[in-house]
């Protein structure tokens, strides 16, 4: 395969994937390298749709952003409410109302599609 097409399959795919490597270290503005940035692009659009990645769940990404920035629990009462409204939510007991939502995104940085998601329930072992 030299020639670009469209990836509709996984043989498309590794074919593609054949071609990238023998592009691979092109020189920038060469031809090379205008067809290693179409590739990039093709691959990437089939990785996409082939192989999609859930977004995280809302409570993982608070406990991640907490550990990020060395939070606690209290740190979050400003945000969430109270010390017993902050326990039922990161036990998740109780879902993000859409003002909590708001003030994570403002204050945390996390991102509000991945906070408006539906809270996962773990099963107890």
């Amino acid at each position: 395969m030299n020639e670009l097409k469209p990836i509709r399959n996984d043989d498309d795919y590794e074919d593609a994937f054949l071609l990238l490597k023998q592009l691979w270290g092109a020189k920038d503005g060469s031809p090379e390298a205008d067809k290693l940035d179409i590739l990039a692009t093709l691959i990437d659009a089939y990785e996409t749709t082939r192989y999609p990645i859930d977004l995280p769940d809302p409570i993982d990404a608070i406990l991640f952003r907490m550990e990020q920035q060395g939070l606690a629990r209290k740190d979050l009462e400003p945000i969430l409410g109270s010390r017993g409204r902050v326990a039922e939510i990161l036990n998740r007991k109780r879902a993000l109302s859409l003002d909590m939502i708001r003030r994570l995104h403002e204050h945390l940085d996390i991102p509000l599609d991945i906070l408006i998601q539906p809270i996962r329930i773990r099963k107890a072992a």
